[in-house]
């Protein structure tokens, strides 16, 4: 029986969620983290000693880090997971990239603007934020306009977590270059119905 730990505001939790609609498996998921708590219980930490979410469980199995858990989903369901080599350590490399590189370039951005009070926002912070990620998004829409997705001609795992950067970023209140092949991109992931419940989440 599988089951998740997290709150949907987090971007780490919906890559998770994301993934299970695309794949179309039941995951029953309980609030955790920040106001929701839970997170700090001697059993949760037994299971994820971090004390973040998102963490999964599958039967007698327990999975935390959400890139983690989205290719262990993927490779369960036999879909997404690519069975060639090159492709499949191509879309690994994407989503190790999201984590080590994309996210950290946004992150102080989205933190200032959505959970931080107007009083309070340091515009200096913003604007590095910014620097830092619009190249990083520009490199997206260059690679985007060879290919259809991420690691090729197909819809792979390693599309999940840059999806959820795009709408976390792009729910920022600020102005942004066009990127028309990422814009595509996207654009293809709000027309699945997969993406409800999560690309159209408010962000907060």
């Amino acid at each position: 029986m599988l089951h998740l730990w997290g709150r949907r505001s987090s971007i780490n939790v919906r890559k998770v969620v994301l993934c299970a609609q695309v794949l179309k498996i039941d995951l029953p998921r309980t609030d955790a983290g920040l106001t929701h708590g839970v997170v700090n219980t001697p059993d949760y930490r037994a299971n994820n000693p971090n004390g973040l979410v998102p963490l999964l469980r599958d039967g007698d199995f327990t999975l935390w880090e959400s890139n983690a858990i989205v290719r262990y989903l993927c490779a369960r369901e036999g879909n997404l997971y690519p069975s060639d080599l090159h492709q499949r350590f191509n879309a690994e490399r994407w989503m190790d990239w999201q984590q080590t590189t994309l996210n950290p370039a946004g992150s102080p951005g989205f933190k200032q603007w959505i959970r931080t009070a107007p009083e309070q926002r340091n515009a200096e912070v913003i604007a590095q934020s910014v620097a830092a990620t619009e190249p990083l998004f520009a490199m997206l829409d260059e690679h985007l306009s060879r290919q259809a997705f991420m690691a090729g001609d197909a819809l792979t795992m390693a599309d999940i977590p840059i999806a959820c950067e795009v709408h976390r970023w792009w729910g920022l209140p600020q102005p942004r270059p066009a990127w028309p092949h990422l814009e595509r991109w996207y654009a293809g992931w709000l027309a699945l119905p997969a993406s409800r419940g999560v690309l159209d989440l408010p962000l907060s």
